[in-house]
């Protein structure tokens, strides 16, 4: 594999996605891992550059193919997964990869890779500023806000798993300390 793995996971509205795409405009020769996922888009999200938007199905079909590195059922029918072909499409150009993945994908990659990834995983301050947050955000209904509160107290759970944990209390300064960690692992 030519490049390096930098994984970023946390529970839903920690700051994980705004930190990608913040670290992508810095010069670490990374490339976006788009996942695949089987729930609708949100915002202005768009298809083959946020996510792969697949249905159920479609989903199941892939996995019965073998083409994830990793995947998962997050909630019944929601699927989310990293394709092997994007390690494949990125690694062929030599650039380093960095993946916007749920907790145990993270884990999973790691897992898969361990030489030559990196995990983080971005805590929030308080599960009560991550439920504001989340309020704010206005993406998702009350019901699905819930369940993504309850699985953030077991994600959590998860973080000392990972190479680094960042809390994303002050956004500026996790940008800062994320950039610091990602140039010590790619110097390495």
């Amino acid at each position: 594999m030519c490049g390096k793995l930098i994984i970023f996971s946390a529970p839903s509205g920690a700051g994980k996605s705004t930190l990608v795409h913040h670290l992508l405009n810095c010069n670490f020769n990374m490339e976006f891992s788009i996942s695949a996922t089987s729930r609708a888009p949100r915002g202005a999200e768009k298809h083959g550059v946020d996510y792969y938007f697949l249905s159920p199905d479609e989903f199941r079909y892939k996995i019965d193919n073998q083409e994830f590195l990793e995947y998962e059922e997050v909630y019944e029918n929601c699927y989310y997964g990293t394709l092997r072909s994007e390690i494949e499409r990125i690694t062929s150009k030599g650039n380093n990869i960095v993946f916007d993945v749920d907790v145990v994908g993270g884990l999973n990659i790691k897992e898969n890779y361990s030489g030559s990834a990196l995990a983080l995983f971005i805590a929030p301050p308080s599960i009560e500023i991550l439920h504001q947050r989340l309020k704010n955000r206005g993406t998702d209904s009350p019901e699905m806000i819930e369940k993504r509160i309850s699985k953030a107290d077991y994600e959590m759970t998860f973080s000392t798993k990972f190479d680094k944990v960042i809390v994303n209390d002050d956004l500026e300064v996790a940008k800062i300390e994320a950039e610091n960690t990602i140039r010590d692992f790619l110097n390495k």
